[in-house]
C-alpha cells in the first residue's frame, strides 16, 4: 500500500493503471468504510481509497476542528485492503479559495440540506474534484448517507462523468445502530439509547406493510416517539426511492430516511421498502 498527498504524485502514480476502483473517505474508518474497500476489489484491478476532511461541507458551528483524524490507524486497518491511499492537506486540495462549486438540484435543500445549508454544495465540490483527480471506473460510497448518495448519482449522471456509481448496503453494530465515524461522540447512555432510530424506521416500515399509508401520521408518530425520548429531531421522512420526491399514497417503493440528535450527535439512518417487500 502506497501513501501519497499531492495530486500531481497520484496521477503520476495512476496513469498506467486501467481499471481503478475508488473509496473516498474522510478517514476515522470503521468496518463499513472497509466494506466498501473489500467490495472495490471486485470492480478495480487497483483500489484507492482517500481520506480527505473535507472542509467546504462543514457548517460555521459544526465539528469540523473536532473531526477525529486518525490517519495512522487508518492506513493499518485498510493495509491489505487498497493499493493507494491520497491523503491530501486543505491546501493541496485547495491551493486557491473555491469559487467554482456544482449547481446541485432541489433536494440539495431538502432532508439534510435544510438543516445543513451548504453541505452538499460543499460535498459535491470535493467529490467531483476527487473524481477527477483518481478517474477512477467505479466509485463507491454507502447507502447510510442516502441523499448523499443520490446527489452523487445525479452529478456522475448529469455532467455526463465516465464513472459507475456503487452504493454500500449499509453496516450496523450487532444492536442495530448504523455505523458511523460520530458514533465515537457518544457517551455510553447514549450510545445505548441510539438503537432506537433504527428500531423508530422499523416500527415504520412494519406499518407500512400491513397497509398503513397515511404518511403524515406515520411520520408525525415518529417524530413524537423520538421526541419524548429525548431526541431533537431534523426530520423523518417517506421518499421515492428513485428521486426522493415526496410520496403519494399508492406508491410502495420508497425509503424512509431520518436524522435526529443524541445529545451533540446528529445520526443519520434510512430504511429501503422495496415492491418486492
Amino acid at each position: 500500500m502506497q501513501l501519497i498527498s499531492t495530486v500531481a504524485e497520484l496521477r503520476a502514480r495512476l496513469s498506467g493503471e486501467a481499471s481503478i476502483a475508488f473509496v473516498p473517505t474522510m478517514g476515522n474508518l470503521h468496518e463499513g468504510h472497509l466494506d466498501l474497500m473489500r467490495q472495490a476489489r471486485e470492480y478495480g484491478s487497483c483500489v484507492v481509497a482517500s481520506i480527505f476532511v473535507n472542509p467546504l461541507q462543514f457548517g460555521p458551528a459544526e465539528d469540523f476542528d473536532q473531526y477525529p483524524r486518525t490517519l495512522d490507524a487508518d492506513c493499518e486497518k485498510m493495509k491489505a485492503m487498497v493499493d493507494v491511499v491520497f491523503a491530501p492537506s486543505v491546501n493541496e486540495m485547495y491551493p486557491q479559495q473555491q469559487t467554482v462549486f456544482v449547481e446541485l438540484p432541489p433536494i440539495a435543500s431538502e432532508l439534510c440540506g435544510a438543516a445543513r445549508p451548504g453541505h452538499f454544495r460543499g460535498m459535491a465540490t470535493v467529490v467531483l474534484k476527487l473524481l477527477n483527480i483518481v478517474q477512477p471506473k467505479t466509485a463507491l460510497f454507502g447507502k447510510k448517507d442516502y441523499q448523499q448518495l443520490h446527489i452523487i448519482r445525479q452529478l456522475v449522471a448529469q455532467l455526463n462523468l465516465p464513472v459507475n456509481i456503487v452504493g454500500g448496503e449499509t453496516v450496523r453494530a450487532q444492536d442495530g445502530l448504523a455505523l458511523s465515524s460520530r458514533n465515537q461522540y457518544l457517551i455510553d447512555t447514549e450510545r445505548s439509547e441510539a438503537v432506537f432510530l433504527q428500531q423508530t424506521l422499523q416500527a415504520m416500515r412494519q406499518k407500512f406493510l400491513l397497509g398503513s399509508r397515511d404518511f403524515a401520521v406515520l411520520q408525525q408518530q415518529a417524530v413524537q416517539a423520538l421526541n419524548d425520548r429525548g431526541w431533537i429531531v431534523d426530520y423523518v421522512s417517506i421518499r421515492n426511492r428513485t428521486d426522493l420526491k415526496k410520496v403519494v399514497c399508492n406508491q410502495d417503493d420508497v425509503v424512509i430516511l431520518a436524522a435526529a440528535r443524541l445529545g451533540k450527535t446528529r445520526l443519520l439512518d434510512n430504511i429501503e421498502i422495496c415492491n418486492q417487500a
